[in-house]
């Protein structure tokens, strides 16, 4: 359903039909919000000079997981959120075009302004806490694999927990009854992934995660890495999920809203 009409005299957020360019700079505003929160939160929970921070590095990158697990939930589920979908990830926009839940002519504009908000929010979380975020130890909040870890191990943890987030929102969105639970399956799966890849891979799982924290870092050797692995990740998943569809006879994905659609609902439900 790509353009979703909603019945009665009101237009609910969730409900309203899709304005492409409009959209795209609420998902500019989001990601801008989400990577501001990631920098913050990277400020004062592993910075040596914050009275916040935590001395065990698992446990600051588990704190930090929790924390921006919080900021998904909190905006998929807001007005903005509603409107646009909240992807604030360009593999999540991807995969959902390949589902046939998102129109493709928006994907780019979706990606440029989700990039574009990474960028953004980093650049706004250097001028609130101002050089600390540029030292060595933070580097903009930008993440890097173990040492131990070899380029193919990183593309496949990345591109893999990409395809098991895209399969979870198939799930959910395939299913009306249960689609307003996915923004709180999104920020559990969100929050494992820092928790469990965040000290292996990084556990970036987004392209708009690292592209502005490692542009303006300097750090972009591996940062192709981070941009390819979640967007083949994401197709594999969007094609397991159109495979699955097929064979079990699974409906489509009743919308691109990562927060559900109640007019979705209330039509599947009659």
């Amino acid at each position: 359903m790509l353009r979703e009409q909603a019945t009665g005299s009101a237009v609910a957020p969730a409900d309203r039909p899709l304005y492409g360019l409009v959209d795209a700079a609420w998902e500019f505003v989001l990601t801008t919000v989400l990577l501001y929160c990631v920098v913050t939160a990277a400020r004062w929970l592993t910075s040596p000079d914050s009275p916040l921070a935590v001395d065990n590095t698992r446990a600051a990158t588990a704190i930090v997981g929790v924390v921006v697990g919080i900021v998904l939930v909190v905006l998929i589920t807001s007005p903005p959120g509603r409107c646009s979908g909240a992807h604030m990830n360009p593999a999540i926009s991807l995969a959902l075009w390949l589902m046939g839940a998102f129109p493709g002519r928006y994907v780019p504009a979706y990606a440029v302004a989700q990039l574009a908000g990474s960028v953004a929010g980093t650049a706004l979380g250097r001028l609130c806490w101002g050089p600390v975020i540029s030292r060595p130890s933070m580097r903009y909040a930008a993440v890097h694999p173990n040492p131990a870890w070899n380029t193919t191990a990183l593309v496949v943890a990345e591109g893999g927990c990409l395809m098991l987030v895209v399969l979870m929102v198939g799930f959910f969105l395939a299913r009306p009854a249960i689609s307003r639970w996915l923004p709180y399956a999104v920020g559990v799966a969100t929050a494992l992934i820092i928790i469990v890849l965040g000290q292996l891979s990084g556990g970036s799982a987004n392209p708009a995660r690292q592209l502005g924290p490692a542009l303006l870092s300097g750090g972009t050797r591996l940062l192709w890495v981070y941009l390819v692995a979640p967007l083949i990740g994401a197709s594999l998943g969007a094609a397991a999920h159109c495979l699955l569809q097929r064979r079990l006879d699974i409906p489509a994905p009743c919308t691109y809203r990562l927060c559900g659609s109640n007019d979705a609902l209330r039509s599947r439900a009659r």
